[in-house]
């Protein structure tokens, strides 16, 4: 479940809200337990992601670095050749 939390500070373009959201919603998710809340849990839930979502956006307006902002097709790459790496060497 966590695999598709991204890290969203220091990229240009900047991390969008919709990125921020789901971000907050994969967190959720994993704290929960619930890939989808039963009614009884669903404004618990919403209430959560929501509070984790405007966290997350202020942690990520605070922070500052000196390092050059990184580009997010260069850091894809570099994913997918890490996980290419992985994979075969666990097939052998």
């Amino acid at each position: 479940m966590c695999r598709n939390i991204r890290t969203l500070f220091n990229f240009e373009p900047p991390a969008t809200e919709l990125e921020i959201r789901d971000a907050s919603l994969q967190f959720v998710r994993k704290l929960s337990g619930f890939a989808v809340p039963s009614q009884a849990n669903r404004a618990a839930f919403d209430c959560a992601v929501d509070e984790v979502a405007a966290s997350a956006r202020a942690l990520i307006g605070t922070l500052v670095t000196a390092a050059p902002p990184r580009d997010r097709e260069t850091e894809a790459a570099r994913a997918r050749e890490r996980s290419r790496a992985r994979f075969a060497s666990a097939g052998r």
